[in-house]
């Protein structure tokens, strides 16, 4: 782990590079985690996400989006951050796709700081994107002689009036990438 560990009401906005994400960076610090409704389903994984009050979002229903943004809102005001993968899915860890603004609305209304997290995995092989299947990356995981997770926390945002959820997007995108890439390699990264 690296940067300030955040603490208390904050949308932490992070890369996505695989379901063990939330995993990682919820054991680091408290936190409510957003994910897509499918991961509730899943054996050992979903049970454990769901104990866990891990928010669950239909990304085609438009309803589920606005009770992922009142419980999200709710674990704001009682005092947790909220852990959102605004890519809205999983990359190898090669880049940092465009930042969906959804929760950045939020940040903006509530004026919960906006935490830029990266994570990346040694060796990158541990990235897990939709199309591959879960169970031979548990397997591969699991029988790995080694596994590592690094997480970097970035200074927090703080929401300015004039900022649109896009531009607060935009820049939490900006400082993951300076996070997981240096500042002069992140716009080459891109």
């Amino acid at each position: 782990m690296e940067g300030p560990r955040p603490v208390g009401p904050v949308v932490m906005a992070s890369n996505h590079v695989s379901w063990l994400d939330p995993i990682v960076v919820g054991s680091l610090t408290l936190c409510v985690p957003i994910s897509k409704l499918d991961v509730s389903a899943w054996p050992i994984v979903g049970g454990f996400a769901r104990d866990l009050g891990v928010l669950f979002v239909d990304r085609g229903d438009a309803r589920s989006g606005f009770r992922v943004v009142r419980g999200a809102a709710r674990a704001l005001d009682d005092g947790l951050a909220v852990l959102n993968f605004p890519e809205g899915t999983t990359t190898r860890g090669d880049r940092v796709l465009p930042f969906r603004a959804g929760l950045f609305a939020l940040a903006r209304s509530s004026g919960a700081p906006v935490v830029p997290v990266a994570v990346s995995y040694d060796p990158p092989e541990l990235a897990w994107v939709g199309e591959d299947a879960f169970l031979p990356h548990y397997l591969r995981l699991a029988g790995s002689i080694r596994a590592r997770a690094t997480v970097r926390f970035g200074d927090a945002i703080l929401p300015r009036g004039d900022q649109s959820a896009a531009e607060l997007a935009a820049a939490a995108r900006a400082r993951v990438e300076e996070l997981l890439y240096g500042g002069a390699d992140a716009a080459s990264a891109a």
